[in-house]
């Protein structure tokens, strides 16, 4: 399936209580490729010995890595291509590290008519475990006029 031809929602096609997920599992590629593009090369994501000194005993991801699996579900699944972030506020709850599955969740909580605007709750998930949660508000395309 290519992009053009993947589901799109509309503004008028939200409902309250709509969900969407995404799920990857975190490698040491991805960390490593984030912190190249990121600029983020803090040691406490690729260092391991630095890593073992501090409170997570490990390497873990970076929290913005993470926080990007929402991006997706939002881009790729619900509302999906043609959507435009607004704003998301983002609570880091737990660390994630090589090999975790992570889970990205949205909710649809509020549709703002006037503006097309959708508030979303978020949340990443660990073994059922929130990692990460906030809120996004994004603009949403209408449909089409005939």
């Amino acid at each position: 399936m290519t992009i053009m031809e993947r589901t799109s929602y509309c503004f008028e096609d939200l409902q309250l209580g709509m969900e969407a997920s995404f799920q990857k599992t975190l490698t040491e590629a991805d960390i490593i490729t984030f912190a190249t593009v990121s600029g983020d090369k803090n040691p406490v994501h690729l260092d391991a010995d630095y890593a073992a000194r501090t409170m997570f005993k490990e390497r873990i991801a970076h929290g913005m890595l993470t926080a990007s699996y929402i991006s997706a579900v939002f881009g790729m699944e619900m509302p999906g291509p043609g959507a435009i972030y607004i704003s998301q506020t983002l609570n880091f709850r737990a660390p994630v590290k090589i090999g975790d599955v992570v889970t990205a969740k949205v909710k649809v909580v509020e549709l703002i008519e006037g503006k097309r605007r959708a508030r979303f709750e978020c949340q990443c998930l660990v073994a059922g475990k929130a990692v990460l949660e906030g809120e996004a508000v994004l603009m949403v395309p209408a449909r089409a006029k005939a």
